[in-house]
C-alpha cells in the first residue's frame, strides 16, 4: 500500500494543548509536545498555539527533533465580513507557513459557525447557508486560493461540524462550486462520520480533490450522547467523542486503501482532540501510529 505513493505521516498538536479550550493541556509545554511526536514516530506537525511565532526559531526547534510543519489552520469569515479582512489575514497566515516551510493552508469558514460555542447544541444550530452566501464563499475562496497558488501554498478547505460547510451535500457543494486548480479538500474522516456521513463514500467522490488528510476517530456513544443531550461541539470533545485511528468505530482500512489506489501524495495526519488528562497524548500518539502501520506498512 501506498508504494506509488510519497505520504508523510504527521500528528496535530491538539491532542496535547486545546486551542479551543486552552485549560485541556495547559501544562504541557511545546517542548514536551513536539518530543513526545517524534518519540510517538511522526515526522511532521501542525502549527498550534503554543508553537513560537518567530518562523526562524520555529524550524530550528523542529528539526532538532526530525519534524516539520505541514499546515495551519485558518479561519475566514468570508460570509460575514468583507473579503478584504479575511484576505489580510490570510496573507499574513500563508506568509507565514511559507516561511516555515509548509506547503498547505487549511480553511474553514467561521461565519455562523457554532463550533466554539460551549453551550450551543451542535446538532440542532447549525447554520444553513443562502444563495448569497454560498457565492461569497465559494468566489472568496477561488480568490484566496489564487493568492496561496501565488506563495507556493494549496489552499485546502476543511469540513467541519458545526460550520456552513458540514455535510457531504455542503461539501459536494462547495467542490463544484469552487476552481479544482486552487482549491482542494482537507479530507476529514472524523467530522463526516460524526455528523452521520459515510467518509470513505465522501472520500470515494472527491479522491480528486484530496490535497490534505485527517485521520481522526469516533466513539460513536459519546456522538450520541451529545446529539441526546444536546450538548455543544466542545463539550463533546471533552467527552471524547473524537480519538485516535485503531481507538474508535471508523474502518481506515478502505480509507487507505482508496488514497493508495488513487496515488494519493501528501500528508496524513492524526488530529484527535481530547482531555490530555484522560488520554494521555504519548499514549494515544503511539497508539494511532501503531495503527497506521499496521495498516499500511508505512
Amino acid at each position: 500500500m501506498f508504494e506509488n505513493s510519497t505520504v508523510y505521516l504527521g500528528i496535530a498538536p491538539i491532542g496535547w494543548t486545546n486551542d479551543d479550550m486552552p485549560d485541556l493541556g495547559k501544562e504541557i509545554s511545546f517542548e514536551q509536545c513536539i518530543s513526545e511526536m517524534a518519540e510517538a514516530g511522526f515526522n511532521g506537525t501542525e502549527v498550534g498555539n503554543k508553537y513560537p511565532r518567530d518562523p526562524a526559531v520555529l524550524k530550528e526547534a523542529l528539526a532538532a527533533k526530525g519534524l516539520r510543519i505541514c499546515n495551519a489552520w485558518f479561519s475566514s469569515f468570508l460570509t460575514t465580513k468583507p473579503f478584504q479582512d479575511t484576505e489580510a489575514e490570510f496573507n499574513k497566515q500563508a506568509d507565514y507557513l511559507a516561511a516555515v516551510g509548509s506547503n498547505c493552508i487549511g480553511v474553514s469558514e467561521q461565519g455562523h459557525s457554532i463550533q466554539g460555542q460551549m453551550d450551543t447544541a451542535i446538532f440542532d444550530n447549525k447554520y444553513v447557508m443562502n444563495e448569497d452566501e454560498w457565492k461569497l464563499l465559494t468566489t472568496g475562496l477561488d480568490k484566496l486560493g489564487a493568492i496561496a497558488r501565488d506563495k507556493g501554498l494549496k489552499l485546502v478547505y476543511h469540513h467541519h461540524m458545526g460550520t456552513v460547510v458540514q455535510t457531504r451535500a455542503e461539501t459536494d457543494r462547495l467542490m463544484a462550486e469552487t476552481n479544482p486548480d486552487v482549491v482542494g479538500l482537507l479530507f476529514d474522516s472524523g467530522h463526516f462520520a460524526y455528523c452521520g456521513e459515510d467518509p470513505l463514500a465522501a472520500l470515494k467522490v472527491h479522491i480528486g480533490r484530496v490535497r490534505h488528510v485527517h485521520l481522526k476517530d469516533i466513539r460513536p456513544a459519546v456522538v450520541k450522547r451529545v446529539r441526546d443531550e444536546k450538548l455543544s461541539f466542545l463539550k463533546g470533545v471533552r467527552l471524547g467523542a473524537f480519538t485516535v485511528p485503531g481507538d474508535g468505530a471508523i474502518d481506515f482500512t478502505p480509507i487507505f486503501q482508496t488514497l493508495s489506489d488513487a496515488g494519493y501524495n501528501g500528508w496524513m495526519l492524526i488530529e484527535a482532540e481530547q482531555d490530555p488528562a484522560v488520554a494521555i497524548p504519548l499514549e494515544y500518539a503511539k497508539k494511532g501510529r501503531q495503527y497506521i502501520k499496521e495498516k499500511t506498512g508505512l
